[in-house]
């Protein structure tokens, strides 16, 4: 009886102090800014950069062109696995929405595909 009581006040000690122990929110993993590059294109390796802002639950942004020569395309929508992969689609003239499949390879890398052809990768900039 004495070994059972003691397992008792073990266990509910073990429930309370879980209970009521802090926890850190998670990290929005995918906000920020970040360069993405797409290797391989017809015109040569074309770079984009974003700022994706989460807005009432969902991220939006656009891709601008770093050196300023192409307008600002606007992101059509992003699907995401939180902190595991993203996808950004995005509208051109020529080709209509083109999705972007990004992967987490680090905290500071993603790695995937344009069009499930073209090798993408995105670096976060600081």
């Amino acid at each position: 009886m004495k070994k059972v009581s003691l397992f008792l006040v073990i266990f509910l000690l073990g429930v309370c102090v879980k209970g009521f122990s802090q926890t850190t929110p998670p990290t929005d993993f995918f906000a920020g800014k970040w360069e993405i590059t797409i290797t391989g294109t017809p015109t040569g390796d074309a770079k984009m950069v974003t700022e994706l802002i989460r807005k009432d639950g969902k991220l939006t942004g656009e891709l601008k062109d770093p050196t300023g020569t192409n307008p600002a395309m606007p992101i059509t929508k992003i699907e995401e696995d939180p902190g595991k992969k993203l996808t950004i689609y995005f509208n051109t003239a020529q080709a209509g929405e083109i999705p972007v499949e990004l992967t987490k390879v680090d905290d500071d890398h993603l790695k995937g595909m344009l069009m499930s052809m073209l090798e993408s990768t995105a670096v976060r900039l600081k």
